[in-house]
Formats: structure tokens, sequence, C-alpha cells
């Protein structure tokens, strides 16, 4: 990170303008309904038949010493259980339709009912209290993210993080929920949800960086966001000098120190990307950016920015040699033919 050919991810590395807290999941319309059911919809429907009474010799919900062994082996492992079937239980407890969510989200239901306080994974309609990233991290991912034991990223250390997230966030919360080299799955926390994991992560790349709260999101009219190519391209700008400020603090209260530049005319210049359709962000694209006064022109690559729960793409340019600016953003994404190119208007103040 700070060498000069990684120059452009370093420079990038701040929380920036980012218009999306929450990623959406959409499914076709003749799933809809089965993926959105609930643990307790579907232990109603297709478990309640054997584990209401203990029939069989399975565990009864609500007796918590039955309950209790099971647990400990965590969600993968009673899911996978459930999936293939064990001893007088048959695969997909008998019930072909069910997914797989929807037997992780009916166990967690019966382990809560049992004496558990697992989470339900989210995801569709299933309501679920989520705990801080913050509690998460220092409770349980800290045990190895803290010393870099077996490897792990450090927390805070966003030369490691970096090339993990490279392909986006998306692909990284699933390595975690499926389990990578000596990390097991879900972190060691079966209870863990889908939400939850992808906060740990943010947070864990963010550690240290002074904490600046994304703007509201931007209106229909708002010359900063436009659509083409089927995605919906926001630009976002703030001083470097405000960003100096809250690092000042942030360093008082113990953070890292990091690299911002100095002088006048910087900004912090960020783009954030989301499918149009789908309104899911876009996290694994690759954006340069050309600004021009009419007379000097400066190009740089934008490098990922974690906050908010998702991903961005940020740099740093100064606008100091004039008064109107013409900023020109490619943008490839996988799956989208060419090169997406859009264009904004910036007037320095």
């Amino acid at each position: 990170m700070r060498t000069q050919a990684g120059s452009g991810v370093a420079w990038a590395l701040l929380p920036a303008i980012v218009l999306f807290a929450t990623l959406s999941a959409f499914s076709g319309a003749a799933d809809a309904q089965r993926k959105e059911r609930q643990g307790k919809e579907v232990v109603d429907a297709a478990c309640s038949s054997c584990h209401a009474t203990g029939k069989d010799k399975s565990p009864r919900i609500g007796d918590a010493k039955a309950w209790a062994g099971r647990a400990s082996q965590g969600l993968t492992a009673l899911t996978d259980h459930a999936l293939k079937g064990i001893r007088n239980m048959p695969a997909h407890g008998g019930s072909a339709g069910v997914s797989d969510i929807e037997i992780e989200r009916a166990i967690i239901y019966m382990v809560n009912r049992s004496g558990g306080q697992w989470v339900e994974p989210v995801g569709g309609a299933t309501p679920a209290v989520l705990r801080t990233s913050e509690t998460i991290v220092q409770a349980q991912c800290a045990k190895c993210h803290q010393t870099g034991l077996d490897g792990a990223p450090k927390i805070g250390d966003r030369p490691a993080w970096t090339p993990r997230l490279q392909k986006g966030l998306d692909p990284l919360v699933a390595s975690a929920i499926h389990g990578h080299g000596p990390m097991p799955a879900r972190g060691g926390l079966p209870d863990l949800s889908d939400q939850e994991i992808r906060g740990a992560i943010v947070y864990m790349f963010n550690y240290g960086l002074p904490v600046i709260p994304p703007p509201p999101p931007a209106r229909p009219a708002d010359p900063r966001h436009k659509v083409v190519s089927g995605t919906d391209i926001y630009l976002g700008m703030r001083p470097a000098e405000a960003m100096r400020a809250a690092q000042a603090q942030a360093e008082k209260a113990g953070a890292e120190k990091v690299d911002i530049p100095s002088g006048k005319g910087y900004y912090h210049l960020n783009i954030s990307l989301a499918d149009n359709k789908s309104q899911v962000p876009v996290t694994d694209a690759e954006v340069k950016v050309r600004v021009s006064d009419g007379v000097t022109t400066e190009s740089k690559a934008l490098g990922l920015v974690a906050a908010n729960n998702t991903v961005s793409y940020g740099n740093y340019f100064r606008f100091s040699s004039g008064s109107s600016y013409n900023i020109t953003t490619e943008i490839r994404r996988p799956g989208v033919a060419g090169t997406i190119q859009v264009k904004f208007e910036f007037k320095a103040p």
C-alpha cells in the first residue's frame, strides 16, 4: 500500500460517500414466497411432526438438554445432517421442497426454542436482531484477526484486506459463511447472520479510519446521479481539508495515521455503483476517472473503499487550477459489454 504501484488504492482507503447501507437479495417470482419462509413456518409445516413430540428419538422442541449437545456441533454440521438425512430422519426432513436456507432457519428456530440464542440468516422477510459489528469482532473475530493467527488479515491492516476485496465484498462474505482455510464456517459462530458477517468484515477493513457519516440518498434529479448501461452511477466529493480534521480527531483517540494529501484544492472523489434493475451495489468493477479543466488533465484508477456495509471506489484529485471541471468516468463491469462512460461537471467553490 505504500508502494507506487498501490498508491491508487492507498489514497482511497478512507470512508466515502456511500448511498447504499444494505444489500437487497432478489429472486424469481416463482421462488419468492418459498425463500421468504421463516424458521417457525418451516418447523410447523415440515419438522413438528417429529420434533414436537420427540418421535423416533428426535430431539423434542423445548428440550434444552436434548438440543444442547447437537447445538454444540454448530449450524454447519446440523444443516448437513438435515440435508443428507441422519438415523430416522430422511434427507431434507422428508420435504424436498424446503430450501437449504429454510432448513438453517428451522434448525435455528428449534435451537432457540430449546434454550439457544442464535440469529436466523438474513434474507427475504426474515427478521433479525443484529449485533453491532464491533461487538462481533471483539468477541469472536479478534481471536485470530487481532494477531494475524494462521495468516488471518489483521484488524485495520488494509494492505492485507484489499487484495481479498478485489473481487468484491460478496465473494469475501461467502467465503466467511462457508469457511476458508483455517477459518471455520461463519467464523466459528453458527448463529452469525450473513448481514452480521458482512458488517464485521467492513469493520475490520475500516478499523482506525475516521468515521464520516454518509450524506442523504441522492434524489432522482441529482446531477451527480446518472444511469448508463443498466448501472446507477453516483458521484461524491469531499474536501480533503475536512477529512484531515476528522483524521486528527481519530488519531487523538488512538487511531493509526492515514495519508491524506496536504495543500489546497484536494478532494476525495468517490464513485458508487448499483445495478439499476436490482439496486444491488456493484462491488467488482474497474473504475477510472479523468479530470480536466480544459487545460490540464489528471487521470487515476479508483481504489476500493469499504464503508457502511458495502464497497465503492475512490481516490484524491486536485481541483485548484480553475473553477469548472469535466469529470469523465470509465467503468468496466463484469457481464456488461464494453466500457461504460459517463461525464459529470464539478465547480470548485
